[in-house]
């Protein structure tokens, strides 16, 4: 019986082996082409033994690609300073905005609330695309065309009626005889949410801020559409690597390396708290 039971647990760790370094492996195999040439990337077969350079991030960091064409200027981190700028401030002010709306639509009825509450969802449903043209038309009329407060402005749309429904949940977990415990003491609402329910609430604030920062961060069509190449992000930035001469793939991969790992370290900080919110955000007692 003790025999069957460890061949099982082998075989489901090989299986997840197997299954890893399937999703893996196309992660591992961008990490390598950032250490190589063009030619070493096209050569055929393909293989994982290669003299390594770091020309490629070299060339991101300078801000000097060299094709066959010459040297030709890219602003790679510029773009990579304005991801940062837009996820962070937009985040700040989902964060800011969506958290006490999700209080009060977890603690308070009020007609309509429910409409209005999946109305912000909606949001999250619609295809960039469809709201593209007239978003253009009518930041172009209030000259919030190529603008970081235009650009934060339409990121709403994404990191909003995330936080909003996530930390929506977690309130709805917790019990409200702990606030109003707190409230006969003679608190008000406000110190009652600011002193007990946000506290409690912490590690579902913390999923929904980093969910809602890889979303803000992985944009693309709405930073295309409404910035210049002055305010775009990195995935929009990433586009100058296409050349007349030719796709530059080893600065595609490095590029690709430097812009997922702020999102990747944050994700690893936070895991605890993005398991932990998440799952008690979504179990109702």
């Amino acid at each position: 019986m003790g025999s069957d039971s460890g061949w099982k647990r082998v075989l489901r760790g090989v299986l997840l082996t197997i299954v890893a370094l399937f999703f893996l492996f196309p992660i591992f195999w961008v990490f390598l082409m950032s250490f190589q040439t063009n030619e070493t990337i096209l050569r055929i077969p393909p293989s994982i033994v290669f003299e390594p350079t770091l020309q490629n991030y070299v060339a991101l960091i300078s801000g000097k690609l060299v094709s066959n064409a010459g040297v030709l200027e890219i602003a790679f981190m510029k773009n990579l300073g304005n991801s940062l700028i837009l996820s962070v401030v937009s985040v700040a002010l989902s964060l800011l905005l969506g958290v006490p709306a999700a209080y009060a639509f977890a603690r308070f009825k009020f007609r309509l609330g429910e409409d209005i509450a999946f109305t912000l969802l909606s949001f999250r449903f619609a295809p960039p695309l469809l709201v593209l043209l007239p978003l253009a038309l009518y930041f172009q009329s209030m000259g919030l065309i190529d603008t970081y407060f235009g650009l934060i402005w339409v990121y709403q749309l994404i990191t909003l009626p995330l936080i909003l429904w996530i930390v929506r949940g977690y309130f709805e977990d917790i019990s409200e005889d702990i606030e109003y415990a707190y409230r006969v003491d003679g608190n008000s609402w406000l110190r009652t949410f600011l002193k007990i329910s946000v506290p409690l609430a912490r590690p579902g604030i913390a999923a929904a801020m980093l969910l809602a920062f890889i979303f803000a961060w992985n944009n693309f069509v709405f930073a295309l559409i409404l910035a210049s190449a002055d305010k775009q992000p990195v995935t929009v930035g990433a586009l100058a690597f296409v050349t007349a001469s030719g796709i530059q793939y080893g600065q595609i991969a490095a590029s690709i390396v430097l812009s997922v790992t702020p999102t990747l370290l944050l994700a690893l900080y936070a895991q605890r708290y993005l398991v932990e919110g998440l799952s008690l955000g979504a179990v109702k007692g």
